[in-house]
């Protein structure tokens, strides 16, 4: 018996559809159903590791634990990576394809339709209730041809849509309407109604608002969403969103984290942002890294090399160096770790135009790129605290010099990473290596903060879609949404 499916999509990016999403499935799950999340295309360089090694995108990485399920390829069988303003990687099923410029993937994603097909009803033969995220907007009638990600998928599976819609960043009578006015009839008639979502004071203000949208579209409302502050407690998808969640709190260990152009994997740094005697800052372009940083952490990237050139467009490289002279100490991951070596080799254009560049010179290593593509799980052990770590590694390039007889980690026995002389430098290929409670622990004591009390970071998101979903079962119509399903 195939599980009943909703699709929620939006007036427009970063209106809620992730979190709706996932607060949704907790809720639903916390009535006993089995709830999977799913979301055909996606694009975004946060992406996690599932059981069998392939990628998806981050946010369903989340919804699957709201659900209580655990993640597999299927809830995203398409992931686009951005590499450059106009390309991108290309993952299906977990796998990478290739890499396709934006004009030609308008022509390619009509062709993946059945892959997206194969994995929604596998995933409905499994559930009682599918929870499908759309993405962007339905109304981008300039993206419509092949579309897979909205009514293209939605007209293809007959599944019904929610519309949601952000009053936080205003005019969103007319985001609604608007749509409705650029949707064909039979995109109309898919859609049973819609929600408002992040709304600051009295929400019976707004019951004009909601008579003059059913007025002019005919959609019913299922409610109106309170602006939830839990929501700041779950990884972030997008660095639209990251660049308005600056922790401005004076921690006694001060962490600089540089936004790189193609900066991936950043909800590494959740768990330090949530540490009461921490304040990290992320350092937007056109900022100087700050002086009285104690920390520097250089993040993952899409692309490394085109990374290391920004890093020194921006003058970042001054700042870290000057860091260092003055006894700072310098993180990185992944690409980030690639950056602080001697030199990056991508001999086979892997990222690009083949070429070489000169790293920044903190380790003592060299990377070279390649085609093969490393995507797992890890577990293993920090070096000296002798602390378990778990994480994934997501990464093109092979690493290696004089400074690797200086591990940073274990991982299944092998060493992982490498360290400077002094120690002040270090650097490995593993993310989320921070969501590890003892680690993380460790590390920031060892970094001179003086935690008043350890928490563990997996209960703080448990907790915050257990709040999530509390607030959507007093706010929204529960029982309607799971009537529209059919």
């Amino acid at each position: 018996m195939s599980a009943r499916a909703l699709m929620f999509q939006g007036t427009g990016s970063d209106v809620g559809k992730s979190l709706l999403v996932a607060g949704l499935g907790r809720a639903f799950s916390r009535r006993g159903l089995t709830v999977l999340p799913f979301k055909s295309q996606n694009m975004s360089n946060n992406a996690a590791v599932t059981a069998g090694g392939g990628e998806i995108g981050r946010a369903q990485w989340l919804q699957a634990i709201a659900c209580r399920a655990e993640p597999e390829v299927d809830m995203n069988p398409v992931l686009l990576k951005p590499q450059s303003d106009i390309g991108a990687q290309v993952v299906v099923h977990g796998a990478r394809r290739g890499t396709t410029g934006a004009h030609e993937y308008q022509n390619l994603k009509k062709s993946l339709l059945p892959a997206v097909m194969e994995s929604y009803q596998r995933l409905r033969r499994r559930a009682d209730l599918l929870l499908v995220e759309g993405a962007g907007s339905p109304a981008e009638i300039n993206l419509r041809a092949g579309d897979i990600a909205n009514m293209g998928f939605a007209l293809a599976a007959k599944v019904p849509v929610i519309l949601i819609g952000d009053i936080d960043r205003g005019g969103v009578i007319a985001a609604l309407v608007g749509t409705h006015a650029l949707l064909p009839p039979e995109e109309r008639a898919l859609i049973r109604g819609f929600v408002i979502n992040k709304f600051r004071g009295d929400i019976s203000l707004f019951d004009d608002g909601l008579s003059a949208i059913t007025d002019r579209t005919g959609w019913p409302s299922f409610g109106v969403l309170p602006f939830l502050p839990e929501a700041a407690r779950l990884p972030a998808e997008d660095t639209v969103v990251l660049e308005r969640r600056q922790s401005d709190r004076k921690g006694v260990l001060r962490i600089a984290v540089p936004m790189l152009s193609r900066i991936a994997n950043f909800d590494d740094f959740d768990p330090l942002k949530a540490e009461p005697e921490v304040s990290l800052e992320m350092v937007p372009p056109g900022r100087p890294l700050p002086r009285a940083a104690d920390l520097i952490i250089l993040p993952g990237t899409k692309a490394t090399l085109a990374d290391l050139a920004f890093l020194r467009a921006q003058g970042w490289d001054v700042d870290i160096k000057a860091h260092v002279r003055h006894g700072g100490r310098v993180l990185g991951i992944c690409g980030g770790y690639q950056m602080l070596g001697r030199r990056v080799a991508d001999p086979l254009g892997v990222e690009g135009a083949p070429g070489t560049a000169e790293g920044m010179g903190l380790l003592d290593i060299e990377t070279r790129l390649t085609g093969d593509k490393t995507v797992r799980r890890v577990a293993g052990h920090s070096l000296g605290g002798g602390h378990r770590v778990t994480g994934y590694e997501i990464h093109l390039g092979e690493t290696d010099g004089p400074d690797c007889v200086r591990p940073l980690l274990t991982i299944a026995g092998a060493p992982e990473g490498a360290c400077s002389p002094d120690g002040r430098i270090a650097g490995c290929y593993v993310h989320g290596l921070f969501a590890a409670d003892g680690f993380r622990h460790a590390f920031l004591r060892r970094h001179g903060a003086v935690l008043e009390a350890a928490h563990s970071h997996g209960d703080q998101i448990d907790a915050a879609l257990d709040a999530i979903a509390a607030a959507m079962e007093r706010h929204l119509d529960l029982d309607g949404l799971l009537g529209a399903t059919g």
